[in-house]
């Protein structure tokens, strides 16, 4: 019999069964096309062996004008700018107490470092919260130095006093010390690093809206989410539903951010918002899910913006261009994304794009579409003045009109999302390969463990499972990589290398394609496989015989498990003139239908799959 070439079509289509997507790939894990053809993606590298405090639900790169590249980083906990792989904690204090006299109290007794400190007045802190500590004195066997520091709050017995563990250890315990001139400097409180959902009374976090007031569509307790721009070099920061903060680059990166409404001149500046971001045609603060002037009450729906060029004058007047718009349809504003021509802003129910008009009305809104329904705040992303974006239901982009985007894996993904943990989701892009890509937690999952990808060059879709809680491609031009974020608190470089270095040596990453089934004819006979001559590249590897794994797998029929998958390895020989590879793999299976499967699991291999060949023959109808 002569050889069959087995060529599938780019992408991966989970649309339709395994057997009616005959000529097709069905499965697949850390893997792209490029040109059509599948291959596995890079690997990752630690930016720095330290770890940041929290998960980081968002990350921003900036240059200051003194050519430093900085990357904001926001987790549930703190607030960090990187640089050069160091972490320096911005995060803002919310209030400074004096302690009076003697606040120290080894109140966990002989041999125990915990202690318990008295403030003055109410510090209004919680269990988790984080203080630093100064100007104390040595008490009972802990030193000054194990007390003039950053603590985590362990416990709040009282308005006016609080419980943390010391590096220190207590001498007899139950003694009363640590001077008169002590002072106590709160952060702002940490969120939560999940959503969770509630109903009726007490749903929601406590003080969350003002009293009184409505408490908006939210259900339940949100996890902390950041957003962020730069202004010139400096850095405007907020928690969604929380404070603006500024940060200020000509103090360096050892100092805090304060509050925006703090700053010398500050006149009407929002005290709460949604999401804020920072116009990059005229320069102006927008902020979007905001209170109104004379207000401390939050209205989801309106959108507030300062005066051009001024951070901090948000008071309309004839002089200036601040002023402020309502959306009408919706409940609360979601989320805005930015281009070079407009910022489309969502609602949880509707589309409107905002541009700017100039004097007297500086800005305007128009609805583009009712029915929109995004994912979660951080599920859109602008590439090349589009925006693409994802759905409750399905994947979208407007590019002078809304279009929902043909997908091939839409079930498989929408079918297998926790969606109480939506807010989670996020997408970030790869310029370099026309992709972008949305993390979502999976039905089964409270953490972002899957991927998948839309290649808008080439108009395919893939998939994978990896763990990455925010992400900033390099299509900026500062960073060399693009960089993420997981759940172990570290932050990653992209694509550099080939291997997982998440443990901080080399581990294998385990990329696989798997076709849809084929057969003879129609299926009604079965076929006997006794050869592949494989087809591949190793370019780029850096193991000194690279190799990838073959399996083919057979059945009798469509809905039967797989009986049979022998397998065989194609190792390169040769790399010069052209790269050689293993002539022929051989192995004996027999089936109705058939699938070919491609993997590696070693480290230092880069594989790129061609059109192998099938030695298969006809082998009977029973």
């Amino acid at each position: 019999m002569p050889l069959s070439k087995l060529q599938f079509k780019p992408g991966i289509n989970r649309e339709g069964t395994n057997y009616s997507n005959e000529g097709g790939w069905f499965d697949g894990d850390k893997i792209r096309f490029r040109n059509g053809l599948p291959e596995r993606i890079g690997g990752w590298t630690r930016v720095s062996n330290t770890q940041v405090t929290g998960t980081p639900r968002k990350i921003f790169d900036f240059v200051t004008l003194d050519s430093q590249n900085l990357l904001f980083i926001g987790t549930e906990q703190k607030v960090f700018l990187e640089n050069a792989g160091t972490f320096n904690d911005i995060t803002p204090i919310r209030s400074t107490v004096s302690l009076g006299a003697n606040p120290v109290n080894t109140t966990g007794g002989a041999g125990s470092g915990v202690v318990t400190i008295t403030t003055q007045a109410s510090h209004a802190a919680s269990t988790g919260d984080f203080v630093t500590l100064a100007s104390l004195t040595a008490t009972d066997g802990i030193t000054a130095e194990q007390l003039n520091t950053e603590h985590k709050i362990t416990s709040v017995p009282s308005t006016t006093t609080f419980t943390i563990t010391t590096a220190g250890s207590a001498s007899s315990g139950s003694t009363a010390g640590g001077g008169s001139s002590g002072t106590a400097a709160f952060q702002i409180g940490v969120g939560l690093n999940s959503t969770v959902l509630g109903a009726g009374w007490g749903a929601g976090t406590w003080g969350r809206f003002t009293w009184g007031s409505a408490a908006g569509s939210l259900s339940g307790q949100t996890l902390r989410l950041w957003s962020v721009d730069n202004f010139g070099e400096d850095l405007l920061f907020n928690n969604m539903d929380g404070s603006i903060f500024y940060w200020d680059a000509t103090n360096g990166t050892s100092t805090r951010g304060v509050l925006l409404s703090s700053l010398t001149g500050a006149s009407d500046v929002p005290i709460v918002a949604r999401k804020l971001l920072v116009s990059d045609v005229d320069r102006h603060v927008i902020v979007f899910g905001t209170n109104p002037i004379g207000s401390v009450t939050l209205d989801p729906l309106l959108i507030r913006f300062g005066s051009q060029e001024s951070l901090t004058d948000f008071t309309p007047s004839a002089e200036n261009t601040a002023g402020d718009l309502r959306l009408s349809k919706g409940s609360e504003i979601i989320t805005a994304i930015q281009t070079s021509r407009q910022i489309l802003v969502f609602t949880d129910q509707s589309l409107y794009t905002m541009q700017f008009l100039g004097p007297p009305f500086t800005f305007g809104v128009s609805l583009l579409g009712d029915n929109i329904r995004i994912a979660g705040p951080n599920t859109a992303i602008a590439v090349n003045d589009v925006v693409f974006w994802m759905g409750q239901e399905n994947f979208y982009l407007y590019d002078g009109r809304i279009q929902a985007i043909p997908c091939s894996v839409r079930d498989f993904v929408f079918n297998d999302m926790n969606n109480q943990q939506s807010f989670k989701f996020h997408a970030g892009s790869i310029g370099s390969q026309t992709e972008i890509w949305w993390f979502y937690v999976s039905s089964g999952a409270t953490e972002i463990d899957r991927y998948v990808v839309y290649n808008y060059g080439q108009r395919i879709w893939y998939y994978g499972t990896l763990v990455r809680t925010a992400w900033n491609d390099r299509a900026s031009g500062l960073r060399s990589f693009p960089q993420a974020t997981g759940a172990d608190f570290y932050l990653y470089d992209h694509e550099n290398g080939l291997d997982d270095f998440s443990t901080g040596s080399a581990v294998a990453i385990n990329a696989f394609i798997e076709s849809s089934d084929f057969d003879i004819g129609d299926g009604q006979q079965f076929m006997l496989v006794n050869r592949i001559l494989p087809d591949l590249s190793f370019s780029g590897s850096t193991a000194g015989s690279p190799s990838a794994l073959f399996t083919v797998k057979s059945r009798d029929f469509g809905g039967d498990n797989f009986t049979e998958s022998p397998s065989g390895s194609a190792v390169r020989t040769a790399t010069s003139p052209v790269e050689q590879y293993t002539d022929k793999i051989d192995l004996r299976a027999r089936g109705r239908q058939m699938a070919i499967r491609v993997e590696n699991t070693a480290t230092g291999v880069n594989w790129r799959l061609g059109a192998p060949r099938l030695d298969a023959r006809a082998d009977g109808r029973r």
